[in-house]
């Protein structure tokens, strides 16, 4: 089976920790990037600069996306993401700090196919990301 990849947008080393945890924990074949800031996200995504390397950077088969993230916040990559042709259709996943129901909506009316308020401890990230990470494997048309 193929690895697939996913893209983490996230400028905390500490969630970035927990999620390359939950996937080990969930025993899944899923290669993770990772973007720090909300521009370098829209570069990978892109395959601009240094993430013109596919081979290195392959694109991902989908985004698991922070919110509050620097330069470029989360709700603008999700915006750049579904305004362009070739990714319009890629899973992403809103992974953030904020349960604002306001915040959900936005990111629904984007196209966000998950909303997920980042859970403070290693057992409740397991539970939230496991059940979306199995979903990914077995294709986008069935993610929810």
């Amino acid at each position: 089976m193929e690895t697939k990849t996913i893209l983490l947008v996230e400028d905390d080393e500490n969630d970035v920790f927990f999620m390359r945890r939950a996937i080990q924990k969930a025993n899944v074949n899923l290669s993770m990037q990772v973007a720090t800031d909300g521009q370098s996200a829209i570069d990978y995504l892109d395959g601009s600069g240094e993430y013109s390397d596919r081979t290195k950077y392959p694109l991902p088969q989908a985004v698991f996306l922070d919110l509050k993230l620097p330069y470029v916040h989360g709700f603008e990559v999700l915006a750049w993401i579904r305004q362009k042709p070739s990714l319009r259709k890629l899973p992403v996943m809103i992974l953030t700090s904020s349960p604002e129901e306001r915040d959900r909506q936005q990111a629904e009316k984007l196209g966000a196919q998950a909303y997920c308020v980042k859970p403070p401890t290693r057992e409740m990230v397991l539970e939230v990301l496991a059940p979306l990470l199995v979903d990914l494997l077995a294709g986008p048309s069935s993610i929810r």
